[in-house]
């Protein structure tokens, strides 16, 4: 509008259409169009008061439309909408297009109709979200650096922590090498100490270590970290999914920490590099001016916001990961590839392990059931002997030592058939030999001393001649007094009838 009224002026003052163009204030074919209106209107009379803008606007078209080309797709634009807000994406629709519609257009056709049906939509409109002193925090994760620690060689991928206070912008930030629960759990406990207080609550994204079910109004907490949260004193809020503008403080602090402190820097270990991150937080953007509150989120914190938090607890919150756990067949749960044991009963029930750094504690129906120290190694296993079934834990037991002494506490012949069993080169030896140990509770251990000496007398030192011997009763029997002097000879380790002097001669 104020070019056409810069126009109608110069009209007024006796400048031509071409004058007009040589400014380059509108174009020829434009200036007589305008001149045209004017005239009608009454509008290039000195004596009369130019129009008002809004006259201008309801009259003359507004800039660009006089010129504007129609789309080879106007024909199609309901369908292209109906697609559009469908969430088709624009190469497909291309396709489509060709192929239901013979369309034989460029893409770059359907790319200025999607924008023009984006443009026509309404931009949905925004608050500034106000915070007070101590009230609130925002929490997220970043992509950190990759980096390679000096003293081992290894070169890991790290992720950057990131809590800012709402009302100060101070932050804390912290580089990590996952996301996991424990982590997280951490994180908020550095970043309290850090601060020397609690906020209120902590408005976080949706991520898996904190939440188990995203949804806008009834959200899943993971349970560590509801414990953590009752711990610390404060209430967790997460924002609605995919809407990350409600924590943009943070996603702010995110980009400020990898744009302006990551590049250009070395790192010798994961150590260095958050002791060096602590301290630019500290000289560098603690003392910057914030470009939203402009003061310094230092001074406003030290001077208005740290007096307001809430003191840490007397007592830390211990901090443990709550996972759910199916008990094996051999009476054993795994987390984080290790294995702890669980009362044999359990088998096939679901129950909840309390995992901190120290104790892993498991429940049952909220029944304390076992405690094991905490694993780290993977791999690495806690057993207690009190929790396996019966049958299983007496067969661990009954080791070869184990048997050895039984069979010393049975007689001398049990003891001698039992270390031939085991001296066996080839074969393993144990499960036979526990079998002839249980025969006692059958037959006795008189009776079993006899067996074995019968079988150690006919030199078969086996499991199933000893069962063989009980079973038809020839313990009972006397067993050499039948021999005759060559079956006796022979009992007594003799290979031959005649003795070596008369084979000689």
């Amino acid at each position: 509008m104020f070019e056409y009224r810069q126009a109608l002026v110069r009209m007024r003052q006796g400048d031509s259409d071409r004058d007009i163009a040589r400014s380059k204030l509108m174009g020829r074919k434009k200036a007589a169009q305008l001149r045209g209106v004017a005239s009608t209107r009454g509008w290039l009379q000195p004596e009369q008061p130019l129009p008002e803008d809004g006259e201008l606007a309801a009259v003359l078209p507004k800039p660009g439309t006089s010129m504007k080309c129609v789309s080879t797709l106007q024909g199609h634009r309901e369908q292209i909408e109906a697609w559009a807000r469908a969430g088709v994406q624009g190469t497909t629709i291309h396709e489509a297009l060709g192929r239901k519609h013979g369309f034989s257009g460029s893409y770059s056709a359907v790319r200025r109709m999607l924008q023009s049906i984006r443009a026509e939509e309404p931009v949905p409109a925004t608050m500034i979200l106000d915070f007070d002193p101590a009230e609130a925090s925002q929490v997220d994760f970043g992509a950190g650096p990759l980096i390679t620690d000096v003293f081992t060689g290894e070169t890991f991928k790290t992720w950057v922590f990131v809590m800012t206070l709402c009302f100060s912008r101070h932050q804390y930030a912290e580089l990590v090498r996952d996301q996991s629960v424990m982590t997280w759990l951490s994180c908020h406990r550095h970043a309290f100490e850090w601060f020397n207080g609690v906020v209120g609550r902590v408005i976080i994204d949706n991520p898996k270590c904190a939440i188990t079910r995203a949804c806008v109004h009834d959200p899943e907490v993971q349970r560590s970290y509801a414990e953590c949260a009752e711990g610390f004193g404060f209430k967790i809020d997460p924002c609605p999914p995919r809407d990350p503008a409600k924590k943009g403080i943070v996603e702010s602090g995110v980009k400020y920490v990898k744009r302006a402190f990551l590049p250009l820097r070395e790192f010798r270990s994961l150590a260095d590099a958050n002791e060096q991150l602590l301290d630019w937080v500290m000289e560098v953007a603690g003392n910057r001016v914030h470009g939203t509150t402009r003061e310094l989120p230092l001074t406003r914190f030290a001077q208005i916001e740290k007096p307001l938090l809430k003191a840490l607890p007397d007592v830390p919150p211990e901090l443990a990961r709550w996972a759910k756990l199916l008990v094996h067949r051999d009476s054993h749960v795994q987390l984080d590839k290790c294995l702890y044991s669980v009362p044999y009963r359990h088998v096939s029930q679901t129950v909840w392990m309390r995992a901190s750094a120290t104790t892993a504690r498991i429940f049952h129906e909220h029944q304390l059931v076992a405690v094991h120290p905490r694993l780290w190694r993977p791999g690495a296993r806690s057993t207690l002997p009190d929790h396996l079934p019966p049958d299983a834990l007496a067969w661990s037991l009954a080791d070869p030592q184990w048997c050895l002494r039984q069979a010393e506490g049975i007689g001398a012949s049990c003891h001698e058939l039992v270390r031939r069993l085991f001296s066996d080169r080839v074969l393993e030896r144990l499960r036979a030999v526990q079998a002839l140990l249980r025969l006692r509770e059958r037959y006795g251990v008189a009776r079993l001393e006899a067996a074995c000496c019968r079988a150690l007398t006919f030199d078969a030192p086996t499991y199933r001649s000893v069962k063989t011997i009980l079973a038809k009763g020839l313990d009972q029997q006397e067993a050499l007094a039948a021999f005759d002097q060559t079956t006796d000879l022979y009992a007594r380790g003799g290979r031959f009838l005649r003795t070596p002097d008369g084979l000689v001669h």
